[in-house]
């Protein structure tokens, strides 16, 4: 039976599906959510049609934000659906390595996510976060298409 689900957003129409089907999950079976929205920081971003002096700084500041709303997302379906949950917004490089490791420090049993459902070549090409997780992950994950 899974207890504690590590639930990750990245905000799209199928994550927002994919939440409402974990919620509904979780709250039939009494497991508890454990959200997370993963505000993605890049390395390097290169836009000199911007100018030097261009605030990136307020980029990444825009992307927290939105990300936080996701997360709230969860807790607002969990709470309709009378399902325990806690919600996480924090910034990383790479998405995958911090739904791994949320899942880890908070003890979960899984992980539950969206996948875009990329077919042939696309599925092999880098940056899918859910295929990272799924290549990765100790644990089971649940994916929804």
């Amino acid at each position: 039976m899974l207890k504690k689900i590590l639930l990750a957003t990245d905000g799209s129409e199928l994550s927002k599906k994919a939440v409402a089907a974990a919620v509904e999950f979780a709250a039939s079976y009494g497991s508890k959510i454990v959200g997370l929205a993963v505000s993605e920081i890049f390395q390097t971003l290169i836009m000199p049609e911007l100018g030097a002096g261009y605030d990136l700084k307020g980029i990444e500041d825009e992307i927290f934000q939105q990300s936080k709303l996701n997360a709230d997302f969860i807790a607002d379906c969990a709470k309709k659906a009378g399902a325990a949950c806690e919600i996480h917004t924090v910034k990383g490089v790479h998405p995958h390595e911090e739904i791994l490791r949320f899942a880890t420090e908070y003890g979960c049993d899984s992980i539950f996510m969206a996948s875009h459902g990329r077919k042939g070549l696309d599925k092999l090409l880098p940056g899918s976060e859910t295929q990272k997780v799924l290549t990765y992950s100790k644990i089971p994950v649940l994916v929804f298409k």
